[in-house]
């Protein structure tokens, strides 16, 4: 999703974490799980905690549910979001997140335990193959890369908008949904190999690690964060490993 396109995003965390729907280029409308998004951890999002190892970055974060929760239990997390409200709004939670694009450059590149894309991330920038590889090269050797899919047999790339219920319209952007059968093969395709794939209620996750070396080497190795951005915590663990 691009910048320009997120401004009826960012007026639903003042709605009381209002209704929201990403229009499709065919008509469809796909529902945006505001309310959960901006409420606490579920069952099924203490499952996928679970599955965490630090030091952890959330990308496309949103209102920070998951990056605060690790963040109140010890783990070291950094949460991603190219939204400036849904940052602030982590911050202002007690928990670090930067104001970047996933493709952007990031901190502790190479040296993230786990990355996570929930929530319908894995649609980033429309191209999962793309995002899959940007993903692994900022994982740590031994690092996991946590999707959430989409239920069912899904494997489709869609132009979009966001549309509020009185109708109105933010701007076009590219977006992609996989279920976990075409997550799978994208995984595959950029050289992940499939740790473990689990389901709870309606809600299925896949973890990925690195069986090589990424394919694409678009992004440079150091990456910027400045102190105040990233707390001084959280840096020692990027710099340990």
């Amino acid at each position: 999703m691009r910048a320009g396109a997120i401004a009826l995003y960012e007026e639903a965390f003042h709605d009381q974490a209002g209704p929201l729907f990403m229009r499709a280029a065919d008509g469809r409308a796909l529902p945006l799980q505001m309310a959960r998004w901006c409420g606490p951890p579920d069952a099924t999002d203490e499952d996928l905690l679970r599955h965490c190892r630090g030091p952890v970055l959330d990308v496309g974060c949103g209102p920070g549910r998951l990056t605060v929760a690790l963040t109140e239990r010890g783990i070291p997390a950094l949460g991603v979001d190219i939204s400036r409200a849904a940052v602030a709004r982590v911050r202002q939670a007690g928990a670090p997140a930067l104001h970047r694009s996933v493709f952007d450059p990031l901190p502790g590149h190479g040296r993230w335990a786990t990355v996570l894309l929930a929530d319908g991330n894995i649609g980033i920038g429309g191209l999962p193959g793309l995002l899959l590889n940007r993903c692994a090269e900022l994982l740590a050797p031994g690092g996991r890369l946590l999707i959430e899919t989409e239920p069912g047999n899904v494997d489709e790339r869609i132009t979009a908008c966001l549309e509020h219920p009185d109708g109105r319209r933010g701007p076009l952007f590219p977006w992609a949904r996989l279920g976990t059968a075409a997550l799978l093969r994208a995984a595959a395709d950029v050289g992940l190999h499939v740790v473990e794939r689990w389901r709870v209620r309606d809600r299925e996750f896949v973890c990925a690690a690195k069986r090589s070396a990424s394919r694409f080497g678009l992004w440079p190795a150091r990456a910027s964060g400045t102190a105040t951005e990233v707390p001084r915590s959280l840096c020692s663990v990027l710099n340990r490993r």
